[in-house]
């Protein structure tokens, strides 16, 4: 069981450290990949090329996982982080606008599609790896272990981009050092590959394949027969992208440009928040088994309408301190949603269509809220002039989830009484 979660949790490590690479980059990138005489006009082109990694998403996922509910878990899930180590690596390799011009751009979208394509499938696939693998009464536990893979790959990757920012000088940075951290997926994805090929492949999916149950049109069979549980798990995954990428992409800097902390300020508070989060999600995974998980689940949404507006009310106060405890008890209610969800989202399935209806459902979400909750919640600031104004945000998207979670059935086996 140890070695399925550490072959699932390593490719979502390597899908969010790029994700935080990019982010915390995205300057350096700008300069590097487009016309540096508008600055403005480059940080928008890299926020552009960002995002574009996330129209594409959905196709990732209803490729991917049609291949996973037809060939099997392991052997998709191997090509999935291939692709999305090798597209990370390739950024670190491109030549710059200054060499090529306009084709440095094209190759980086290029790139960042293809990465955007991959992570469509992963964390599907992931998921429902470790759920096949997990004793009933312990799914919750085990299956939140992929979600930490997230939070954790994310840390690494601003520690990793806060370490080289500090050791070298901004020349050098932007000469080769934005590179590093794009070429160490290599080594990761390595590593990941082979702890993934030695894994078995899951139990249910063998018994599937062996009765000759496996789903000869798994897309086809989960839009007819299964298509209430992709709604549901969309509706889940709404409020869990928006929340997740407004506490790790947008308060850090929104602390620093909007509230005006110090850089110091930020980092600290993005470092524990994310070491907070991390922390809390097996925990509330493994509560999930005992409690149920459309408890948590619920919790979560009202506890973030409930206090989403107090919380970034007392990071607009002034004190440091105080914004770091905001920061940090939004992402701790963000953990009272992530630990449980993602086991929540899988046994809405049958092994048959699994794969494929979780990523289809997930990722439209994704690509709808996720990637673009910083642009959404920066623009809230500007049209309203209310500092506060990104809690509505999070409170909407909680009371929409919150709304398909009340409507949604318990599916946690100690609870329901089934496997």
């Amino acid at each position: 069981m140890r070695r399925a979660v550490l072959g699932a949790t390593l490719g979502q490590l390597v899908e969010w450290f790029e994700i935080a690479v990019y982010g915390f980059l995205a300057v350096t990138i700008g300069d590097q990949f487009f016309d540096t005489d508008d600055s403005s006009a480059a940080l928008l082109g890299s926020f552009a090329v960002f995002a574009a990694a996330f129209v594409i998403r959905p196709l990732g996922g209803v490729f991917f996982g049609n291949m996973g509910d037809r060939m099997g878990r392991k052997r998709t899930l191997a090509i999935v982080l291939i692709l999305a180590s090798g597209a990370t690596f390739g950024i670190g390799l491109l030549p710059t606008y200054a060499s090529i011009g306009v084709f440095a751009p094209a190759l980086l979208v290029l790139l960042r599609l293809l990465q955007g394509f991959s992570a469509g499938g992963e964390v599907g696939g992931a998921s429902a790896f470790v759920a096949e693998h997990a004793p009933p009464g312990r799914r919750g536990f085990y299956v939140s272990w992929v979600q930490f893979g997230s939070v954790a790959g994310f840390l690494v990757g601003s520690l990793v981009v806060l370490v080289l920012t500090l050791v070298l000088t901004g020349d050098q940075m932007d000469s080769w050092g934005w590179r590093v951290p794009f070429l160490m997926a290599a080594p990761m994805g390595l590593i990941g590959l082979y702890v993934r090929n030695r894994l078995e492949e899951t139990p249910e999916f063998t018994e599937l394949r062996q009765q000759g149950e496996v789903a000869r049109r798994p897309l086809v069979e989960t839009l007819t027969d299964h298509w209430r549980s992709v709604v549901v798990v969309a509706g889940f995954a709404l409020y869990h992208n928006a929340t997740l990428y407004v506490v790790l992409t947008f308060v850090p800097s929104y602390l620093e440009s909007t509230l005006d902390y110090s850089a110091v300020t930020s980092s600290v508070s993005s470092a524990i928040t994310m070491t907070a989060v991390a922390m809390s999600v097996p925990c509330f995974g493994a509560l999930s088994d005992s409690l149920g998980r459309r408890r948590l689940l619920g919790s979560s949404c009202v506890l973030a309408i409930a206090f989403a507006y107090p919380l970034f009310w007392l990071m607009g106060q002034g004190t440091p301190a105080l914004a770091v405890l905001a920061h940090v008890a939004l992402g701790v209610i963000l953990g009272v949603f992530i630990g449980p969800a993602l086991a929540a989202m899988n046994e809405l399935f049958t092994t048959r269509v699994r794969y494929g209806g979780f990523s289809l459902g997930y990722n439209v979400s994704a690509s709808a809220f996720g990637g673009t909750a910083p642009f959404l919640v920066t623009m809230l600031i500007t049209q309203t002039g209310s500092d506060t104004s990104p809690a509505l945000y999070v409170m909407a998207t909680a009371a929409a989830t919150l709304g398909v979670v009340v409507a949604a059935r318990e599916t946690a086996p100690r609870i329901t009484g089934g496997g």
